[in-house]
């Protein structure tokens, strides 16, 4: 499952992504494999999301959260 599939307030445990199609700033914010994550909102019509990675904020775009790989650990 990717990232971009993850529905508000569920949280899930990255288990991988593509190196060469995400920022370094994402892996230096804590974005990176074994890491908790949370859906806390969706913009509309496509817009980025809003999720909460271990004690960190931060926004990312659809298209770079179909590159990150995700197991859920609680719906």
């Amino acid at each position: 499952m990717t990232l971009d599939l993850l529905q508000k307030n569920q949280v899930a445990m990255i288990t991988g992504f593509n190196l060469n199609e995400i920022p370094l700033k994402f892996i230096e914010m804590g974005c990176f494999p074994g890491s908790s994550i949370e859906l806390l909102q969706r913009a509309p019509f496509g817009g980025p999301l809003y999720f909460k990675i271990n004690e960190t904020h931060l926004s990312i775009r659809m298209d770079l959260a179909r590159e990150i790989s995700i197991e859920i650990t609680k719906n």
